[in-house]
Parts: C-alpha cells; structure tokens; sequence
C-alpha cells in the first residue's frame, strides 16, 4: 500500500497530537508558520525529505513509520511524551534525542546485519510496592539475584555500559536537564535502550547506569520510564536506588575491604570454644576506636567501588558500618573537599567525563564507519554522525584517508534523523 499525501498529512497530525504539541508548537519547532503545518495534515501540501525527516525527529518516531503500510498512534512516544506533558522543553527534547539515538544505532545495525540478543537479560516478575521498606527489600533481593546471575560475586563493576551492552542493551549518553539522571527504554522500534545525563559527573553516570539497568529489569512493562530528582521519593524510584547501591556496593564486598583496612569489626568479641567435653569462653576487646572507619577509608572505599564519596557514606550508615554522627561528620568533610584532597593526596584519579563520552563516542562512531566502508551510507552520513558526536569534518577526512576509505560509496540507506 503508497502512502498518499493525504495519508501521511493524516499520520502526521496523529503523531503531533500523541506529542502532546499543538500546531503552533511544531511550527515554531519546524521553522513554519502555523498555517503550513495545518495544510500538511490537510494534505494540501506536499512534505520533503528533509522536512519529514525533522518532523520524525519532532515527535520521536522513526522516519519509516510515515510511510509503512499501517500506522501506530500508541506506543512509546505517547507512553513517554504524555507522561512528561507538564515537563519543560528540555525534558522533552532530550527524550526526542534519546530517541532519535536508539532508532540511529538500530539502523545502523539493521545495516550491518548485526542483531542484539537480549536472551541474556534477566525479566524480573512484577512486584507490588506497598511501602518503602517493600522497595528496599526488592531492589536490594534483585540487586544479589543479578551478581549471582551475571557471575559478579562481590568484586567491584567494570565498565556498566560495557556490562549492559554484551547483554543486548543499546546504551547512549545525552545532554538532559540537571534534574533528570536518565531514562530508559523497552520498545521493538528502539530495543532495550538505557541512556543517561551526559553532563553529570562520571561517577553518579556510573550509579545512573545501574539505577536505569534497575528499571529495565523491574519495570520493562513500562515501556519507557525517565528518571527525575524530583521523584526520588517514588517507590519505584527507591527501589532503582537502592537496586544500583546494592549492585556496585555489594555487602560482602564492603565488608571484605572494610577488613582488610583492620576496620569494621565489633570493639567487643566473644565466642564459645566447645571441645566435645565442655566449652572454653573467649572474649575479647580492641582498642577503643580502632575499629571507626575513617574519612580517608571511606575515599578508598569509594574509589575501589566507583562511587561517589556520599554514596559510599550512604551505603556504609545502611550497613551500620557508621553511627549516624561519623555519617554527618564526613559528610561535612567531604562538603568541605576534604575527600577530594585526600583522593588527590593518595593519587586515587577519577574516571574523567572525557573519557566516558569518547568510549560511547568510540562505539558509535566504528558502527558508522563500518557502514560507510561497506556502501551502507553515504559520505554526507557519515559526517552527519561524526558532527552529532562532535567530530569535525576534516578529522572524518584524515581517518578516512587513513583508512584508505576516501572515496564516495554510491549507497544511501539510513534514514535521516
């Protein structure tokens, strides 16, 4: 079945509406006067590649939807953007560009013939979240069900992105609102995508990771779920927070390396030493305060781990491997960027944001360089993505050359976003 212009003006209006935009509102996007945009969806005008292309990106629908045999308006985009309707612009675009991404990356791979198998990730049955405490519980059972699964035992996380994408979960970082840490996605149109704030710092990235690795476990049926500072007090929301504490701070792993600082034990031992005749009492007592974990054992901690200092301290009151005073009293140290010295003084380096957007950039980038070297996009493509990661076009010509790639393949099958 053709899509006539009457027909794709008809499925454009729908896409607009499931947005939650107005007219008004996609014309300012599109850079048209209202009456344009009413014309389309009339089917009095005609709509050029370039401009169906901006209008998928507008209302986050992949450009082939437009023109396939039948038409959707439910789904993903009305999941996400209706459940954002009061959000401010930025939340929205962010999802557009969230979703722009997935579907980008999924082209990609359609081209290549590369297929996510996501047979490995685990599908948590739906739990009912009466209080607080049944989060807690939850995330923190779900959080040692996924070590012992993925064979983790208590040792500290590698790479969280690395971790989820050999498990068929396409992984993105983006520009997103200070409030929002990230989001997730469970959609045949975009795959199990998990993406977070590209402008938060390395470490709570690393926690935003599991915290949305969380939600795609627990609440897939979602089909999409944005993560907010404003609702950390949410039981799913809780329970994704605890999960991620949980996964990169492990009990027995805080434990072990608490023990081997000489630290965390009980200041008064005792035990029964029975003989098969009678029984022996031992007691025993450490130094006073010896046992107290300190501001720079906590940095170490939290190094080792790949958390935050204040994630570390959280993690160590819930264990009871602080009293409420030590927790408040390095807090304000760590405020005062005592932590930090002390991380600068025993030359324990962060992993710098630097680093995380070029290992996401780098993954990108050799899909879309695999794809121009076989014909599957063209140059203008190709350079397209390199400027979306922030590669100029005269590094893309050096590689190329390099590479022995310069010269322009005929073929042009991604669609544009």
């Amino acid at each position: 079945m053709s899509i006539d212009q009457v027909e794709l003006g008809k499925r454009l209006k729908q896409a607009r509406e499931a947005c939650g935009l107005t007219q008004e509102d996609s014309a300012i996007e599109m850079g048209m006067v209202r009456a344009t945009v009413a014309q389309i969806e009339l089917g009095n005008r005609s709509v050029s590649g370039i401009e169906l292309s901006k209008f998928a990106h507008l209302y986050a629908r992949d450009i082939r939807e437009f023109l396939a045999p039948s038409f959707s308006i439910s789904g993903l985009t009305a999941v996400l953007f209706l459940s954002e309707e009061d959000a401010g612009d930025g939340v929205k675009a962010a999802l557009r560009d969230c979703i722009a991404l997935g579907h980008q990356l999924r082209d990609l791979e359609d081209l290549l013939g590369i297929t996510r198998s996501t047979g490995n990730v685990a599908s948590y049955p739906s739990v009912a979240l009466g209080s607080k405490w049944d989060a807690i519980q939850s995330g923190t059972q779900a959080a040692l069900e996924e070590r012992r699964r993925l064979g983790l035992g208590s040792a500290p996380l590698s790479d969280m992105p690395v971790l989820l994408e050999t498990q068929g979960i396409r992984t993105g970082l983006i520009s997103m609102p200070a409030g929002v840490s990230g989001l997730m996605i469970s959609d045949p149109s975009v795959g199990l995508f998990v993406a977070v704030n590209r402008e938060h710092p390395p470490v709570r990235q690393r926690f935003s990771w599991c915290h949305e690795y969380a939600h795609l476990l627990l609440d897939r049926a979602q089909l999409g779920h944005v993560s907010r500072e404003s609702e950390r007090a949410d039981l799913l929301e809780v329970r994704a927070n605890v999960f991620a504490a949980a996964l990169l701070m492990p009990e027995d792993g805080v434990r072990q390396f608490a023990a081997t600082l000489g630290k965390g034990s009980a200041s008064r031992l005792h035990a029964d030493v029975f003989d098969g005749a009678g029984v022996v009492p031992v007691d025993s007592r450490t130094a006073g305060g010896s046992q107290d974990l300190q501001i720079y054992d906590v940095v170490k901690l939290a190094h080792h781990f790949g958390v935050s200092l204040l994630s570390a301290l959280y993690r160590l009151l819930n264990l009871k491997l602080v009293t409420d005073k030590q927790f408040q009293e390095m807090k304000q140290m760590d405020t005062d960027g005592v932590g930090r010295a002390i991380a600068e003084l025993l030359g324990l380096v962060e992993i710098s944001a630097d680093e995380n957007v070029t290992a996401f950039h780098r993954r990108y980038l050799v899909l879309a360089l695999e794809a121009y070297r076989r014909e599957k996009i063209s140059h203008r493509k190709l350079v397209e993505i390199g400027g979306k990661l922030g590669v100029e076009v005269r590094e893309i010509e050096s590689i190329l050359t390099k590479l022995g790639l310069d010269q322009e393949p005929a073929a042009v099958l991604l669609p544009a976003r």
